[in-house]
């Protein structure tokens, strides 16, 4: 083949391209088919890389022309695309205005009932379960100072908690708390074992937003001490607390690692065939009970801390945390 002959293909080829390419992009029902239509079309395996692939039989007097024309396709073509994606669209929205909306002049039936949010009725039903336990609910601040958050729960400076990926720092030595644990250092503070509390609230974190973490969310500290506590009693009341929300369920604990406790662990339980991991937890290092003035030889006691929204998720089979922040009310009036 001449590359006159060749120059004849490629244009051809071009054009054909062009009329198939605006045929079936116009076809395109969802954003999505678009993509693939786009992808299929100026990947870098599409067919108009495929066609260009022939260029090395041209001359270098003809080449640029056919870089040149190619170019004009390619903008061409992208310019239809997303005049079709724009359309789609308008489309998608005038339909869910046609059917979302909602006609005011309709007599009103009466005003719902309110329900519970699903985070709070699960929080207290956690609550429940430790008060039935024996435990006292307590509350904190939700600024706290370096001291409270870090210093008291034996984290050291350099510890990867305390980099500013994770904490909101404030100014004047200030913070939003990371976790619950700072109200326990406050509690023993102004009260001496025995001490079994459970200390619920707000925290925050530098998460980025998706289906499983969110920048603030809920979480529940427990806090046992008294003479004699060891390992047993704290994994007898995860076990009991863990059987009582969700009933008979298979429960594994595995050796992790706390500033703040030591030995540590943290509890899986096993959910539609696989291990999720629900709580943390351990013995109060004796550190942390010498700092606050706490004979650590007559003392001992456990720590475990949890996140209400994980809890809520796995036994109400929801996939995405942000369905609790939205407000949407076909999401929460399911509860």
């Amino acid at each position: 083949m001449t590359q006159l002959e060749s120059l004849k293909k490629i244009e051809e080829e071009l054009n054909d391209l062009s009329e198939f390419a605006n045929s079936v992009i116009q076809e395109a029902e969802t954003e999505r088919d678009l993509d693939e239509i786009r992808i299929s079309l100026l990947g870098k395996k599409g067919k108009l890389s495929n066609i260009l692939k022939n260029m090395g039989k041209l001359s270098g007097e003809q080449r640029p022309l056919i870089g040149q024309k190619a170019n004009i396709l390619k903008n061409q073509l992208q310019e239809c695309l997303s005049l079709r994606k724009s359309r789609i669209i308008e489309d998608a929205l005038k339909f869910k205005i046609e059917n979302e909306r909602v006609d005011v002049t309709i007599p009103p039936l009466g005003t719902p009932l309110g329900k519970k949010h699903p985070l709070l009725s699960t929080q207290e039903e956690i609550i429940d379960i430790f008060c039935g336990l024996g435990y006292s609910v307590e509350n904190g601040p939700e600024i706290e100072t370096d001291f409270y958050n870090f210093e008291s729960l034996n984290i050291p400076k350099d510890h990867p908690a305390r980099d500013m990926q994770d904490t909101f720092y404030l100014s004047n030595n200030l913070l939003l708390r990371t976790h619950t644990s700072p109200v326990q250092v406050r509690y023993l503070q102004e009260n001496p074992p025995p001490t079994r509390i459970i200390a619920p609230g707000r925290v925050y974190r530098r998460d980025a937003v998706d289906a499983t973490h969110s920048p603030v969310f809920n979480q529940v500290e427990v806090l046992c001490i008294d003479e004699g506590i060891n390992f047993s009693h704290l994994r007898g009341t995860v076990l009991t607390f863990l059987k009582t929300f969700f009933g008979e369920v298979p429960v594994r604990f595995r050796a992790s690692y706390f500033p703040f406790t030591e030995p540590s662990a943290e509890v899986d339980v096993q959910w539609k065939g696989k291990w999720l991991e629900v709580m943390g937890c351990g013995m109060v290092d004796p550190m942390v009970l010498e700092k606050l003035g706490i004979d650590s030889e007559k003392w001992t006691g456990f720590a475990a801390g949890l996140g209400v929204e994980r809890f809520c998720m796995v036994k109400h089979q929801i996939d995405d945390i942000r369905r609790f922040y939205n407000n949407d009310l076909r999401f929460l009036e399911q509860f």
